[in-house]
């Protein structure tokens, strides 16, 4: 064939392969626009925090927290505030475009919301005057993860009470006592407790204790968050705590009394579920 002929073949095969392209292989086929695989969702980094080690007392519903948190707070150099509910305060992006907005700077809800937490923390302390903030918040034991992910250096005065006697407290106190849904939510606290204690590092009293010894477990207190003991903390009674309220802390009489008072134990009649049992042995408690 001439090299006129030839030249003239290529370029009626470059014509038609533009007007009918060759097909590509199936796997280098784009996927159709609403089968493209998602992007993973971005994970902020953590972002410098105000309050670097907070510290969170973590316990059940009815186990003596207000009591631990006025006795603190009644040192010169802690700030134990009411309950401050943190888990229940959210950030919300109110825009499509908002996300994209945090993400240049380096900041997803989540970390928006750490941010605020630690804002709010430091916020109090400062009004304070202190050096050390406690957070006594019981619902702060389900989400302890959290709380480590926003503040890896925080510190945990863990709290226990004999599960039966948590039982008998909360049941009193309700009108209309559901007993199957307080069980569970005894239990629901004693097996984020039980985790916490496993995977913290933290300083475990117990209420008994408390209320038995007060004066050296909160000796034992002080050493752990480096603070001189003072005496003022047993006579919470002559501090100013804040009003006691529904929903920020114990308002019964016997926390309005000023006085540390022994605690009341377990009914040694009633049988606990296995599971409770187990994990009352498991904290030292008899069976």
């Amino acid at each position: 064939m001439s090299a006129i002929g030839k030249g003239l073949r290529r370029r009626g095969r470059l014509i038609a392969e533009a007007v009918s392209p060759p097909r590509k292989p199936l796997d280098a086929v784009p996927a159709p626009r609403g089968e493209l695989p998602e992007e993973p969702p971005y994970v902020a980094p953590r972002a410098p925090r105000l309050v670097d080690a907070p510290v969170f007392v973590l316990s059940s519903v009815r186990s003596g927290s207000t009591l631990l948190r006025v006795v603190l707070n009644s040192h010169s150099e802690i700030r134990a505030p009411h309950e401050m509910h943190l888990r229940t305060i959210h950030v919300h992006l109110s825009r499509d475009f908002t996300a994209d907005a945090m993400k240049a700077l380096e900041l997803d809800k989540s970390e928006l919301e750490h941010v605020l937490w630690d804002r709010l923390l430091h916020h109090e302390l400062t009004r304070s005057g202190k050096r050390v903030i406690v957070d006594k918040t019981p619902p702060n034991t389900l989400i302890w993860p959290r709380l480590h992910r926003c503040w890896p250096n925080a510190r945990y005065l863990l709290l226990l009470r004999h599960p039966g006697a948590v039982l008998q407290s909360l049941t009193s106190r309700r009108t209309d006592p559901d007993h199957e849904a307080i069980l569970a939510e005894v239990l629901s606290y004693s097996e984020k407790l039980e985790e916490a204690r496993q995977n913290l590092p933290v300083h475990v009293i117990t209420y008994e204790d408390l209320t038995a010894e007060p004066e050296k477990v909160t000796r034992g207190i002080c050493d752990y968050l480096g603070v001189a003991w003072e005496p003022a903390m047993l006579d919470y009674g002559t501090k100013d705590h804040g009003t006691f309220r529904p929903q920020l802390g114990d308002w019964s009489t016997t926390i309005k009394s000023g006085r540390i008072q022994p605690a009341r134990g377990a009914d040694p009649g009633v049988e606990l579920p296995p599971r409770l049992r187990e994990l009352a042995k498991a904290w030292g408690y008899p069976g």
